[in-house]
């Protein structure tokens, strides 16, 4: 369904962010992206999508194959057409406009918006609280209530592939466990496949059939999901255990050294 191989995102024709990175997502596979700030996680979703461009960003060296067509420099507006859309970190919303009214603008990417009621009633199926909040103003809504209609929004256009930035930033545990909770029964259910880019490795962990580990533009390590979480360097850094089993504070792990066997 999707293939990067081997990109390249240099901004402003000067900063070199990406660097040959490498993945594919199979179709109804959910995938994961994990690593610290700055490794070119949402970079990557970007280049994806198309939205590099609005950054002074571009792919200049490799390639982004979606069901045979090439799209690395494809326009923002058509890779949504073709069934790709990202949900931007951040949960941005028009914030003077209703829940349904946003959920209307993402009715429109889809068969002109034809099948608006029919969708709504899907989207309210998957975050019943959208429906009593639908005359709500949305920049009035709580962190997870935004989050349920960003993702709302992007499933109005029936995408094939879902692209998720940090779902669960800012939210409660019991509204992250809910939320992916909803992304799961969306991937079972719609066969939609997902790719998550998500600083919670435990959670996105569980969800995702497959990892990839970024650090500083590249992917040092993939795997099935499972494998990578009895990873020992995997539990250690990201998970904050050590072999113990003992839970270990952000303060202990953050400055942990990458073993080199994740270099391959």
């Amino acid at each position: 369904m999707l293939t990067v191989n081997n990109i390249e995102v240099i901004y402003n024709s000067v900063i070199l962010v990406l660097r040959g990175v490498s993945f594919e997502v199979k179709p109804g596979q959910v995938v994961t992206l994990l690593g610290p700030n700055g490794a070119g996680k949402s970079t990557t979703l970007k280049a994806i999508s198309g939205l590099l461009r609005a950054e002074m960003g571009e792919v200049t060296r490799g390639s982004i194959v979606w069901n045979g067509h090439h799209i690395e420099r494809q326009n923002a507006e058509d890779t949504v057409r073709q069934g790709i859309i990202q949900v931007i970190e951040g949960r941005p919303l028009f914030r003077h406009l209703t829940v349904e009214e946003n959920l209307h603008l993402g009715a429109m990417v889809y068969e002109g918006g034809r099948h608006f009621r029919d969708d709504l009633e899907r989207i309210y199926h998957y975050f019943p609280r959208l429906r009593a909040l639908h005359r709500r103003t949305s920049g009035y809504l709580s962190g997870g209530e935004g989050q349920m209609l960003v993702i709302g929004r992007a499933l109005m256009g029936h995408p094939r592939l879902i692209m998720l930035d940090e779902p669960s930033l800012g939210l409660a545990p019991l509204l992250v466990a809910e939320i992916f909770e909803i992304i799961h029964e969306i991937n079972i259910k719609e066969n939609v496949s997902v790719l998550l880019v998500e600083q919670n490795a435990r959670a996105a962990l569980s969800l995702a059939h497959y990892g990839y580990i970024m650090e500083q533009g590249r992917i040092v390590l993939d795997g099935p999901a499972e494998q990578l979480s009895e990873n020992e360097d995997i539990k250690e850094f990201y998970l904050g255990l050590n072999t113990s089993g003992e839970r270990k504070s952000y303060r202990d792990v953050k400055h942990y050294k990458r073993r080199k066997r994740w270099l391959g």
